[in-house]
């Protein structure tokens, strides 16, 4: 019915990596695929296998779920849209250790993707949480950035910074440069 691959994770795997839970519902354990480092797993390939399969007004949603917290809805595929490329929003490890979920996580539960056979009308709109934390955390980043580059050519005047009135047009002809001369270099802030 359908086949997944995860982009530089895997080769192309079949429904039959799942365990089947009834007739219209699939988990892949995240533990047999790649162990306590689920969350390194951002995106997946989902596709059908054959559109005969499915009927027109069902669609194969796609969710991950972390122990303790419930499913989240990350997007689907019907016949109109045989494939697709799903971020998959897992939470930060960080925020899962410091909770109540961390404790169950420790005790050998495990992350799962869980595919399901469901009403293309009533699925939930897609919201990329994952895309924008990465935003977000871009942002930050080459804030950080400026903020350390603007402070290296501060004085000071009572309460107040100073700095030179063109400071702003030198950080971001610095910044292009280093972008220019080191393709890798923005792949950092977006980390």
């Amino acid at each position: 019915m359908f086949g997944v691959v995860f982009p530089d994770r895997s080769f192309p795997m079949d429904i039959s990596a799942f365990s089947q839970i009834d007739p219209l519902h699939w988990l892949l354990d995240m533990n047999t695929f790649v162990g306590a480092a689920y969350y390194e797993v951002r995106e997946m390939c989902i596709f059908l296998l054959n559109a005969a399969l499915l009927p027109p007004e069902k669609a194969l949603a796609v969710y991950v779920q972390v122990p303790g917290q419930p499913f989240l809805f990350c997007g689907a595929v019907h016949n109109a849209r045989p494939s697709a490329v799903l971020s998959l929003p897992w939470p930060d490890p960080a925020d899962i250790a410091d909770s109540a979920a961390g404790a169950i996580q420790v005790a050998g539960a495990a992350a799962k993707i869980g595919v399901s056979v469901e009403d293309l009308a009533s699925l939930p709109p897609v919201v990329d949480a994952g895309a924008e934390k990465r935003i977000e955390r871009l942002a930050l980043r080459v804030g950080e950035n400026l903020f350390n580059f603007m402070q290296s050519f501060c004085g000071v005047d009572g309460s107040r910074l100073v700095v030179p009135m063109d400071i702003l047009d030198r950080w971001f002809k610095k910044f292009q440069e280093k972008a220019k001369r080191d393709p890798t270099y923005l792949k950092g802030f977006a980390l």
